[in-house]
């Protein structure tokens, strides 16, 4: 750090992203990415797009608005795009969050919402999740905050029924809940269907997940008409241009695309079912995600020592040294080969 660094930022610990080592070919499951490519649509409409690179892309996004109002089923001004849903995670903070309304959030949940609150010098209050990592709703029905709600939760992959997520978006009137819904395709009901009815809900959505997008960048927030237009001031404040041509197209093409999504979001399913058996059957503790992926831990080897393992072995699975789970792990879910691959090196080095 240079002693030209402001001091305001003094206190930032920066956001950790999963691992991308270059020194061999792992198989990677450590960041939730899709084990499939984009739509074969996408990718058509993202190189067609190449071609008028020089060009500034639009920076209202109309043709992406378009595709996604048609899906979702809501108008075009209760949406907006980013670059990737973490832009939307930080405009809700600068656009919703101050002394007077600090943010609360799980202890256990995504770290870039503490990160978010510490860049913009927001106070903010996390709440323990209960010991089956479950979220006590209790803890946020009320609570006079802005609530920052992962659901399904991010790092343990549990979901709130909709009608849990419901009270504490109507309990707190006078405040903002955001409701990430990173991994909602993978099994949970979304609260997007809410907005209508609340104005003070901004639910986020990706399409790095259940859309194989990650590396385009591509997230959308989909709330009140008042709340996007507070988003999109913050949006042109600091970027106006910060979605390009090609992903704006691919995204397009991924929302046109229903039926690959619906046939490679459920064998993602499928494939999280057989590896959940299969590391219950190896004594392994799994909870019952709702995401592409899966915590898993072991009495018969802590979970960092099983990172490493098996990270020597060629694969990766994501080890986060926070105190409750610091004996789990991660685990993206791949392709079923990729799945049975894993299951066999950790029989084996487990001795089983």
């Amino acid at each position: 750090m240079s002693r030209f660094f402001s001091k305001k930022y003094d206190k930032l610990v920066p956001y950790v992203p999963g691992e991308q080592p270059q020194d061999k070919k792992y198989i990677k499951l450590n960041t939730n990415e899709s084990p499939f490519p984009p739509s074969p649509i996408a990718q058509r409409l993202a190189r067609e797009a190449a071609g008028d690179l020089r060009l500034y892309c639009d920076p209202d996004a109309k043709g992406l608005l378009e595709a996604a109002s048609n899906y979702y089923g809501v108008s075009k001004d209760k949406l907006v795009f980013s670059n990737g849903s973490d832009d939307l995670i930080n405009f809700a903070v600068m656009a919703f969050c101050d002394d007077e309304h600090p943010a609360t959030f799980p202890d256990v949940t995504y770290g870039f919402y503490s990160v978010a609150c510490t860049l913009n010098n927001v106070p903010f209050v996390t709440k323990p999740l209960k010991d089956d990592f479950s979220i006590d709703v209790n803890d946020y029905v009320g609570c006079g905050m802005t609530v920052m709600l992962s659901n399904p939760n991010a790092q343990v992959g549990l979901a709130l029924p909709l009608s849990d997520v419901e009270k504490i978006i109507a309990s707190n009137p006078d405040n903002v809940v955001v409701v990430d819904e990173a991994y909602v395709d993978f099994g949970a009901e979304s609260a997007y269907r809410l907005v209508d009815k609340y104005d003070n809900l901004l639910v986020l959505h990706t399409l790095s997940k259940s859309r194989s997008l990650a590396g385009g960048r591509l997230g959308v927030g989909i709330g009140s008409k008042g709340l996007i237009a507070d988003i999109n001031t913050l949006r042109y404040s600091t970027n106006p241009y910060n979605v390009n041509r090609m992903t704006q197209a691919a995204g397009i093409g991924a929302f046109n695309d229903v039926e690959y999504f619906e046939k490679n979001r459920k064998t993602i399913m499928e494939t999280r079912a057989f590896t959940k058996a299969e590391l219950e059957k190896l004594g392994f503790t799994v909870t019952d995600s709702k995401s592409n992926f899966v915590l898993a831990g072991s009495s018969d080897i802590a979970g960092r020592e099983l990172y490493l393992k098996l990270k020597d072995r060629g694969i990766l699975i994501r080890h986060l040294d926070m105190p409750r789970i610091e004996n789990y792990n991660r685990i993206t879910i791949g392709s079923l080969d990729e799945m049975k691959a894993l299951i066999a090196e950790i029989k084996d080095i487990l001795g089983k």
